[in-house]
């Protein structure tokens, strides 16, 4: 163990979680924005998907956006809004913002759309939700996914952060 933590009280030396679903979403080809301020910009358009998990399943609505921003050293830095309806008719509003890095040869495979290996490269997000039904527990807490990038959309493990 770090040498640092020893003095800290055991609940602020390790981070829990408990998964909470995994999110399929389907992604449409990029709208390209192109080059501004130093910043290469796309949107990837969210027509729906689903997502299943032992507290909550349902489907994405269509409307869903991912504002990227890819930086000059290949990594791409996410901003996503989504809403989702669960199997009992909620709407839960789902923000998340991540990153997705990696070696040059593995970032330019997936950006020609090719199936890699999610092992090869990092992606990961942190969750936050919003909602006004019962299921509102959602509205305090905080989650983090790990993905997935398949050539025809994204899958995420999300996890609740305890």
């Amino acid at each position: 163990m770090d040498s640092s933590l020893n003095d800290l009280p055991s609940a602020l030396t390790a981070v829990s979680t408990r998964p909470l679903f995994v999110i399929h979403l389907d992604v449409l080809p990029y709208q390209v924005i192109g080059d501004v301020a130093g910043a290469f910009r796309r949107i990837g358009v969210m027509p729906g998907g689903t997502f299943h998990g032992s507290r909550l399943s349902g489907t994405v609505l269509p409307g869903g956006s991912d504002w990227q921003t890819v930086r000059s050293d290949g990594s791409t830095l996410l901003d996503v809004r989504l809403a989702l309806q669960t199997i009992d008719g909620a709407l839960i509003g789902m923000s998340y913002k991540g990153i997705r890095r990696g070696p040059a040869d593995v970032m330019d495979r997936l950006g020609k759309g090719e199936d890699v290996d999610p092992a090869t490269y990092y992606f990961r997000t942190t969750v936050r939700f919003e909602t006004a039904s019962h299921h509102a527990w959602l509205n305090g807490i905080v989650a983090a996914g790990i993905g997935y990038r398949a050539p025809t959309g994204v899958t995420y493990s999300i996890f609740e952060i305890l």
